[in-house]
């Protein structure tokens, strides 16, 4: 309930207007009008109830309506109210990360109500949803009565304004007073604001939609019809037809049209540059500028139904509740990040998609292959285990220690990548968005379930596949390479009681299970980085730079500069996932560690080797060493910690990027479980290396 105390507040409220009162105290009045009236905000209706007492008070004694007109109009003489229609919402700068300073700065600086700025003011007055929702329950009749106090000139209550001493007489003449002698008597001063507030977001429609980075991406037939400069002209005709003539005459009803046709020509012009975002990358700036403009289309015809329409006081009301919701969103940092990075991450995640579907394996030849490719990597990666262990010989610093280290595993991931090979915990990551477009394909159907299904149980197989052919390898790889180097030099690789600590370090009682997932979010981050780099290079043509910059064609001769835009366009994703990749895991324990964070990494690879390493070190008595088998042991949890924190976050963000909402999880979990019950071996092997093979062609299709 709304109390007492706070019910008697009106006609405290009603004494303290004042139109004569210096700026600061006028804006406060309508900011304590709008916390009276939305009360402890529990009921919509009794919001509205408190506005009909409002009114009722005003009307009831003429000295106070004629207060409130006064304050009307010395209002719409110090703030801009043009600004808060025509600009309220939008960013200031079309930059957006000056708009994200921007937001940050509302977030931790207060506001003051001395202000001549109609939209700082209006977000101190209504700065809650609540307010959205009270403003759009006013009735029709309750409206009409806040425009006949508003503006008595063309209302049915009619009054004298007393005007406040600070306002010259020639200026509320030329301005409010007399604005139906200037207008003809066809258009109330708020009709002008609105009108004028067409006229300026018409204006800055212009300015964007010719801008050089949203012009040269419109598409041929937008460049040539140029609809911008014709929703200009068109607005420019509506305003000197309601100038001239009556809202409901003829040439003010053609001049709406035209206007509403321009602005469909302008939307469909910013439409065709997403097609170019297609082909040619996604730029965050870009598309910021983008959603301001298609915002600012949409906002031209909100004003033109608050100016045309039959009821515009219901239409300006819900404008109203709406510039709420707007200036709620204005300030939201999480909102601006959200909305402008979704068609980036869509991108990040088809290009990610594209990548996915070549470690999907789904008959017998592509898993034996997958294994090959595996295998190869299990050996590479076994050469890097051994560097990691000499590198720690070496002594470093923490910090040279892991920089080192992030080289390490850099040159070996992007090794793995030249010769065609592979590592397990790389792939969920690229698989995740693959699964998702398969998801949004199968929709809800019986068939497209049972299909997802079955790329469910490619997928599985795939990462068993790779995760046993890289530690089937590096695991007798690095041992028969320890052993040798005992051989040859007479001692082992590493101490006995190093690798003791090496053992207990990936020991299944100890953090190693966090530390795999942590290692997920790594490698689903170095994922993220992979796509972006590859938008980046898209975007800013790098390999048409590459092929035909004179400076660049000058140093490597033409065929070789063509051979590197070819070789560079179809890396730079791998590139940039696995030097990423390589720092991240070098760099971030020991950067943790140098904040006091417990923060570490498992790799299953890596892992596998070092255990290897260690029994290769004690010999035969790492077989009766617990902390051997314990190690052993924390392997297939690590590998799949490994995957699926790193499957988990690249799918969701897929499934949101893709926007994927409508699927029944139920079913699919299901039939999920309905196929590893009954054919679990399809989730280990190809189907006709199973035993379901005699039901069931190869493919499972």
């Amino acid at each position: 309930m709304f109390g007492k105390k706070k019910q008697d507040r009106l006609p405290a409220l009603l004494a303290s207007l004042n139109p004569d009162a210096p700026l600061a105290e006028r804006n406060l009045w309508i900011i304590e009008v709008a916390d009276w009236i939305r009360g402890e905000q529990v009921s919509v209706d009794a919001a509205v109830a408190r506005v009909g007492q409002l009114l009722d008070a005003m009307e009831a004694k003429p000295e106070l309506r004629h207060k409130l007109q006064a304050w009307w109009a010395c209002l719409l003489q110090t703030v801009d109210l043009t600004a808060l229609l025509a600009d309220f919402g939008f960013a200031p700068r079309t930059a957006f990360f000056n708009e994200l300073a921007e937001r940050l700065r509302w977030k931790l600086l207060p506001s003051t109500p001395e202000t001549i700025d109609a939209t700082v003011l209006f977000s101190m007055a209504l700065h809650t949803p609540f307010d959205a929702q009270w403003l759009k329950a006013l009735d029709a009749k309750t409206l009409e009565r806040i425009a006949a106090l508003l503006s008595p000139g063309f209302a049915a209550i009619e009054t004298p304004v007393v005007v406040p001493t600070q306002i010259a007489q020639s200026d509320v003449h030329e301005g409010v007073i007399a604005g139906q002698e200037h207008y003809g008597n066809r258009l109330s001063p708020w009709q002008m604001l609105v009108l004028n507030a067409v006229t300026y977001c018409a204006g800055q429609i212009l300015a964007s939609g010719f801008t050089p980075e949203l012009r040269l991406r419109m598409s041929g037939s937008a460049q040539n019809t140029q609809p911008f400069y014709t929703l200009i002209s068109h607005v420019e005709e509506l305003r000197k037809a309601m100038l001239h003539h009556s809202p409901k005459a003829a040439d003010v009803l053609e001049a709406e049209v035209s206007v509403r046709s321009s602005l469909d020509e302008c939307r469909a012009a910013v439409a065709s540059i997403y097609e170019h975002f297609e082909d040619n990358g996604v730029s965050v700036g870009v598309v910021f500028r983008l959603r301001q403009l298609r915002m600012r289309i949409l906002r031209v015809r909100e004003l033109l139904d608050c100016l045309l329409s039959a009821n515009p006081n219901t239409i300006t009301a819900k404008l109203l509740a709406h510039l709420v919701v707007v200036g709620l969103e204005r300030q939201s940092v999480r909102a601006l990040i959200s909305s402008n990075s979704s068609l980036l991450a869509s991108k990040v995640a088809e290009r990610s998609a594209e990548t996915g579907e070549h470690y999907i394996t789904r008959d017998s030849r592509e898993y034996a292959h997958m294994v090959r490719k595996a295998a190869g990597g299990g050996f590479v990666m076994a050469f890097t285990t051994l560097i990691k262990f000499a590198l720690h010989a070496v002594a470093l610093s923490a910090f040279w220690g892991g920089f080192i280290a992030g080289i390490n595993y850099a040159i070996s991931f992007v090794l793995i990548q030249l010769l065609h090979f592979t590592v397990a915990t790389k792939q969920p990551a690229m698989t995740a968005p693959a699964m998702a477009a398969k998801l949004k394909e199968s929709g809800n159907t019986d068939a497209g379930i049972a299909s997802f299904v079955d790329e469910v149980s490619y997928l599985v197989r795939s990462q068993v596949a790779a995760v046993l052919g890289n530690v089937l390898v590096v695991f007798p790889t690095v041992l028969v390479l320890a052993l040798a180097w005992a051989y040859a030099h007479g001692t082992p690789f590493i101490d006995k009681i190093y690798a003791m600590q090496t053992l207990h370090s990936i020991s299944l009682l100890g953090p190693s299970v966090l530390y795999a997932a942590f290692t997920g979010v790594l490698l689903f981050s170095s994922s993220i980085i992979a796509g972006w780099t590859e938008n980046w290079f898209v975007l800013h043509h790098m390999d048409s730079a590459i092929r035909y910059n004179p400076r660049i064609t000058g140093l490597l001769g033409k065929a070789r500069a063509a051979r590197w835009a070819r070789f560079m366009r179809r890396n730079i994703s791998g590139f940039a996932s696995n030097i990423s990749l390589g720092f991240m895991l070098g760099l971030i324990p020991v950067t943790a560690q140098f904040f006091g964070l417990p923060i570490d990494i498992r790799h299953v690879t890596l892992a596998s080797g070092q255990a290897a390493a260690a029994a290769a070190s004690m010999g035969l008595q790492a077989l009766h060493y617990p902390g051997f088998w314990l190690a052993i042991a924390a392997l297939p949890f690590m590998g799949g910690f490994n995957i699926l924190v790193s499957f988990y976050l690249a799918f969701r963000l897929a499934l949101r990027a893709q926007n994927v909402s409508n699927v029944e999880r139920s079913h699919i979990y299901k039939a999920l479980t309905k196929r590893f019950f009954s054919r679990p071996m399809s989730f280990l092997l190809p189907l006709r290396l199973s035993k379901s093979a005699t039901t069931e062609p190869v493919g499972g299709r």
